[in-house]
C-alpha cells in the first residue's frame, strides 16, 4: 500500500468518532459508520463505510480494520 499516511488519517477519524459507553455488563459504542452496535458485528459496516466515504480498496480497508480494530481493543481493555 502506497498510501499509508491517508489510511493512517481514515483510521484516526474513524477512532476520533468512536464513541464508548460502559454499562452494566455490557459494552456498547457507536462509531462513525454504524451507531450503537456490539464490536463483533460491525464489519460490514466498516467495509462499506470505507468504500462509499473514502473510496478504499479491499486491500486498504483490511488495513484500515486491523489497526483500528487493535486501537480500539486497547481502549476497551483500559477503560478509556
Amino acid at each position: 500500500m502506497e498510501n499509508n499516511k491517508y489510511l493512517d488519517k481514515v483510521i484516526e477519524h474513524l477512532v476520533r468518532g468512536t464513541r464508548l459507553d460502559y454499562g452494566f455488563k455490557t459494552r456498547i459504542f457507536s462509531t462513525p459508520f454504524n451507531h450503537n452496535v456490539y464490536p463483533s458485528i460491525y464489519l460490514n459496516p466498516l467495509r462499506n463505510y470505507c468504500k462509499n466515504q473514502f473510496g478504499l480498496t479491499e486491500e486498504e480497508i483490511e488495513y484500515v480494520w486491523v489497526k483500528y480494530s487493535r486501537i480500539i481493543l486497547d481502549k476497551i481493555a483500559n477503560g478509556k
